[in-house]
């Protein structure tokens, strides 16, 4: 066991973040599994710039209730939400109710349709961005790749999209593997990225 991993459920080495539900389930079952489902991918954006300043136990805590009142991150609806909607989320304890970030998710959807009437999709996007070889596992918590697609998103004029804010998306939806070298996981999700790749 490294410093990187933790024993957790079933006795399996798990990356040292995921010891405990519903981090557990999470790690297993969807970090660093490649996504290219817009929706799931516009979801992970949006989640990732709640979480900041937060703990991930957050906002998996709320994710459901994130799910719902976001039309389930389907992009060309929330792109319609008026500044009632905003008001209306504002008012919901069942997610984070932070004024920037949420006007910052319905802005991302404007941009996001716009970015894919121009790319195709959000995957052709994201995955350009997938660097040419590994780096060691919790050894970044930024990269030249996520500093140039912070930079260009912002350009675009996406918000919440920071270099750190698009590591972590970068390493929740597979374009890099953060697994631990140790970590149960860490295989699977390399193999599921060798067939997307």
């Amino acid at each position: 066991m490294s410093e990187n991993t933790v024993r957790a459920a079933g006795g399996w080495l798990r990356c040292f973040w995921a010891g405990q539900e519903p981090e557990t389930t999470y790690h297993d079952t969807e970090w660093g599994f490649p996504v290219t489902d817009d929706a799931a991918l516009f979801e992970r954006v949006c989640l990732e710039g709640f979480q900041s300043g937060l703990s991930w136990r957050t906002i998996l805590l709320k994710r459901e209730n994130f799910r719902s009142v976001f039309a389930g991150f389907e992009v060309e609806k929330v792109a319609r939400y008026t500044e009632a909607d905003v008001e209306r989320l504002l008012q919901d304890a069942g997610i984070v109710r932070h004024r920037g970030k949420i006007e910052a998710a319905v802005n991302n959807a404007r941009r996001a349709v716009e970015l894919i009437d121009e790319q195709g999709s959000l995957a052709s996007y994201f995955w350009r961005y997938a660097p040419d070889r590994d780096h060691e596992p919790n050894s970044m918590t930024t990269s030249p790749e996520s500093i140039a697609m912070s930079k260009d998103l912002k350009k675009r004029g996406w918000r919440f999209v920071g270099p750190t804010t698009m590591f972590a998306l970068m390493q929740a939806t597979g374009i890099v593997n953060d697994h631990a070298y140790d970590c149960v996981i860490r295989d699977a999700v390399e193999d599921a990225r060798r067939q997307r790749l």
